[in-house]
């Protein structure tokens, strides 16, 4: 699958990926402060952002996805930071490919089965499909009663969009998300990968547990973690110079 993605800086290349119902537009702001000394590579998972549509999904399938694009690219080895589901798909590239894997940062997921976490959020999300509302205004309305954070429900209406003939829809594939979303809340598996790994936590945020030390070893056994305090799951937008600078040293040292 050719992804969309977009390149801004100069540098030893990074690739950046974006969580679940997100896209390259939601990592802008640290990409903004790492191009100063990377070459950034900021992709749209396949279901998301402008990236073509797929009924199938699982780590291994985006883990190949992202691949080709530094096949694309040529580039041999890149670095890899993720958030979420970001995050898990830049795990299963490593564990899948570590000879195309420098170091790799995972933001606020660790490699295990979640429970459903988006079960209001998918349901209101399909209400708006069946209220056929012609605004991102009466979208809002529709979804607002599923969402009960106001910073998610802005992050969620951006992939409310006017489409082809002037209709409106979501940006994403709801019906592969829905479909396939076990996939989409599984471990990571394989490896092990010997490399570095940092695992940035938010300090507000319940993803990355003590309970999870052990997965996280199995799989990465190089692997350390920091906490990102005053942050929670969105810690790249919320605290982007402090994720950035935290990516930066590691990366550099």
């Amino acid at each position: 699958m050719n992804l969309v993605y977009r390149e801004r800086g100069e540098g030893p290349p990074l690739l950046l990926i974006h969580g679940l119902f997100g896209s390259a537009d939601n990592l802008g702001g640290i990409a903004r402060i790492l191009e100063r000394d990377f070459r950034t590579i900021s992709v749209d998972l396949r279901n998301h952002g402008r990236s073509p549509h797929s009924d199938r999904v699982d780590y291994h399938l985006m883990a190949n996805d992202v691949l080709s694009v530094l096949d694309r690219l040529v580039i041999e080895r890149a670095h890899v930071f993720g958030h979420s589901m970001g995050g898990k798909t830049a795990m299963q590239l490593a564990l899948d490919h570590a000879e195309r894997v420098k170091k790799i940062i995972v933001a606020d997921i660790a490699p295990v089965t979640y429970e459903h976490h988006h079960s209001a959020i998918l349901a209101g999300m399909r209400a708006v499909v069946e209220a056929a509302p012609t605004s991102r205004k009466d979208a809002q309305e529709i979804l607002a009663p599923h969402v009960s954070e106001p910073d998610v429900l802005t992050f969620l209406m951006t992939n409310w969009r006017r489409g082809d003939e002037n209709k409106w829809g979501w940006r994403i594939n709801l019906d592969a998300i829905e479909k396939n979303y076990s996939n989409i809340a599984d471990g990571n598996s394989g490896g092990p990968f010997e490399g570095e790994v940092l695992f940035l936590r938010g300090s507000r945020s319940d993803y990355v547990l003590a309970e999870h030390r052990e997965a996280i070893l199995d799989l990465f056994p190089n692997a350390t973690v920091r906490t990102i305090e005053g942050a929670g799951h969105w810690l790249h937008a919320e605290k982007s110079d402090m994720v950035a600078r935290a990516v930066t040293r590691f990366l550099e040292t």
